[in-house]
């Protein structure tokens, strides 16, 4: 059998990683991957958007499978493009990746079926939007990109003059492209935030280990947003009342909009959650597994994953038993002096050749230069992954393995599950 992994990151790594544990698979080809993935699969150098030449090279080589890893393949219809060629992929079609793709299709969406989540505001042009920001105390909202930014579309204002500059560059300068034209402005939600993933065949799901993802960029949650600077899973403030209440009042209804809308999802549905006082509320949905979480639930899974995606695939999630282990994994992510401004890329990167126990490295932005040498390519570059029976022991193997691995101006959070410990 032979498995195309689509995408270029740790996520990605992550997937082709715990797929090489199947015993049904021959074969594994990841476009276009990275040096992580170099050393366990077939690289092919091929953007994970190109369609037209990913459907070529799965047509050649026999792929039988698809998995797609990023959202914006999902966003360009790779999956029905795919389907329509009679191979089996992994992933919503481009209909129900709008749920990821258009937060403001995704609010409507929330609001009409129940969902919990924050009121807001749409707009796309600058006087109207600052008109509404004037009416509120700016650091009691969230600005948010309507398009996908891949992490980068979120702001949380200081002031008003903040909200004020936040705006211009998005509806005025532009800097996000057609993701920022719209923009959405919404009262912040105070709490606890958690990912909760499942897999899903479109009707049923199965839930995974819960995340809590540490999206800022310095340690105590300061600094701008990113895409993830590290995760840990299961994430204990989500006790198993609350995980019931998600699944049932945020992750169903929004299955179920999505199925009376006639999109077909068949996938990773991924429900980005605050826990506030009056209960968990919908942040956002996404469409795939997150990056760095698929980094630490990965590891946790103990069923073999094309099980699972057949099971989806063949709508039959519900008569699949899964299992977890009951460790604790913990994500540090290493990124460039720069990130998330620019990525610094041909670093250099050095590494120990031994690992603490329970350690495993998800490459995210590397390649090997023509010599041989591990370099880096993009903002984040490398996942320390650690697994250990608590999260202290897990966040000891973490941190240690992260100080045996270099490059210049190497950037990390020194906190990632510190809180949960501190209570």
């Amino acid at each position: 059998m032979h498995v195309l992994v689509v995408g270029g990151g740790g996520r990605e790594h992550a997937l082709a990683w715990k797929l090489t544990q199947s015993p049904h698979i021959d074969w594994i080809s990841v476009t276009p991957g990275n040096a992580g993935t170099r050393a366990i699969a077939q690289n092919v150098d091929i953007d994970a958007t190109d369609v037209v030449s990913l459907l070529e090279f799965a047509d050649s080589e026999g792929v039988n499978l698809v998995v797609v890893g990023p959202e914006d393949p999902l966003e360009s219809g790779l999956v029905d493009q795919f389907e329509a060629a009679g191979i089996p992929t992994f992933g919503p079609r481009r209909q129900a990746a709008m749920v990821e793709s258009s937060k403001s299709y995704a609010k409507r969406l929330m609001n009409q079926y129940g969902v919990p989540t924050a009121p807001y505001e749409l707009f796309t042009d600058l006087p109207t939007a600052l008109d509404y920001v004037s009416s509120q105390r700016a650091e009691e909202i969230v600005i948010k990109a309507d398009g996908l930014a891949r992490g980068k579309g979120v702001f949380l204002p200081r002031g008003a003059s903040d909200a004020e500059g936040i705006l211009h560059s998005l509806l005025i300068q532009d800097v996000l492209g057609r993701a920022g034209r719209c923009v959405i402005i919404e009262e912040r939600l105070i709490g606890d935030e958690i990912s909760v993933m499942a897999f899903t065949d479109g009707e049923h799901l199965a839930l995974m280990p819960p995340v809590r993802d540490h999206k800022r960029l310095y340690d105590r949650d300061i600094g701008p947003n990113t895409g993830g600077m590290g995760s840990y899973a299961p994430a204990p403030m989500l006790t198993p009342e609350l995980t019931q209440q998600v699944r049932h009042e945020i992750i169903e209804p929004i299955l179920h909009g999505l199925q009376a809308e006639n999109c077909d999802f068949k996938g990773v549905i991924y429900a980005g959650v605050t826990l506030t006082q009056n209960g968990p509320m919908a942040l956002e949905i996404n469409t795939r597994l997150g990056d760095p979480g698929a980094q630490v639930v990965l590891p946790l899974l103990e069923t073999d994953l094309l099980e699972v995606i057949d099971a989806c695939l063949n709508g039959s999630i519900n008569d699949l038993s899964l299992r977890w282990s009951d460790q604790t994994a913990v994500s540090v992510v290493l990124a460039s002096a720069g990130y998330p401004e620019r990525s610094d890329p041909g670093l250099p990167i050095t590494q120990t050749p031994v690992m603490p126990e329970g350690v495993y490295l998800f490459h995210a932005g590397t390649r090997l230069a023509e010599d041989g040498t591990l370099v880096t390519t993009g903002g984040r570059v490398m996942d320390v992954t650690a697994v250990g029976p608590d999260l202290r022991t897990a966040m000891t193997r973490a941190y240690e393995a992260v100080r045996r691995v270099h490059f210049e101006g190497v950037h990390y959070r020194h906190d990632i599950g510190a809180r949960a410990l501190w209570r």
